[in-house]
């Protein structure tokens, strides 16, 4: 599988750190410098960045992570959207599962639509996947009694972890996506692998640039899903 073989040389590289430095070009250029600069509108519906590091924006400057600069791309595109920042560096399923409803509560508007990127701290410190697959069970359990559509953002396990490992943990998210009817990215960090110039000193975490990858990746399906929400709700 192809998703698999690249996750491998992710993390091959980060043990080993044997990945040679390439070119950090920019593939939006000037059209990303055009997006952070996009207003968005007073009464554009409100997408909810739910997970760890990946979203917080680990490391990075204010309005370098991922859900500024998905806000940003989506209102330059023509998709008014508010992506709020829900994201906590270091939090496994566990605990997001535990502040999920506190942070829903104390939203002054109503998410449109929410992400959810949680899993990879689980992985890296071998939590049984059968917990993580609990407490993101229960995660979308919550968005559905509350209405609010998910599109899940994957993980992968890393290669070192063993097979057995692998096979009980990959399948949690096509899975879950399945059962909640939820959106899919299978693995978040696919356009970034085997780069170590979009990649943070600590070959985990992308960089602005990694972060200007993702989502030029990922923000058209995350457009229409919020463009479904919108019109179911109407």
């Amino acid at each position: 599988m192809r998703v698999a073989t690249l996750i491998s040389t992710l993390f091959a590289c980060t043990l080993i750190a044997a990945c040679s430095s390439n070119s950090a070009q920019d593939p939006q250029g000037a059209a990303s410098a055009a997006a952070r600069a996009a207003p968005v509108p007073a009464d554009a519906p409100v997408i909810l960045a739910f997970g760890d590091s990946l979203y917080a924006g680990y490391n990075l400057q204010p309005g370098e992570g991922f859900p500024p600069r998905l806000e940003a791309a989506l209102n330059a595109a023509g998709t008014p959207a508010r992506v709020v920042n829900a994201g906590v560096s270091g939090d496994t399923t566990a605990a997001a599962r535990q502040r999920l409803a506190f942070t829903l509560d104390n939203q002054p508007v109503k998410p449109a639509l929410a992400l959810v990127g949680l899993g990879g701290n689980d992985m890296l410190r071998g939590l049984p996947p059968e917990e993580t697959r609990a407490n993101l069970d229960a995660i979308l359990d919550e968005f559905d009694k509350r209405k609010i559509p998910v599109v899940l953002t994957g993980m992968l396990a890393a290669p070192n972890l063993g097979e057995d490992y692998t096979r009980r943990f990959n399948p949690i998210w096509p899975e879950l996506a399945k059962k909640h009817k939820a959106g899919l990215v299978p693995f978040f960090l696919e356009p970034v692998l085997g780069n170590r110039a979009l990649m943070l000193e600590d070959n985990i975490h992308p960089n602005a640039e990694g972060v200007n990858r993702i989502v030029a990746a990922t923000q058209e399906q995350i457009a229409r899903a919020l463009k479904e929400a919108t019109a179911k709700a109407q």
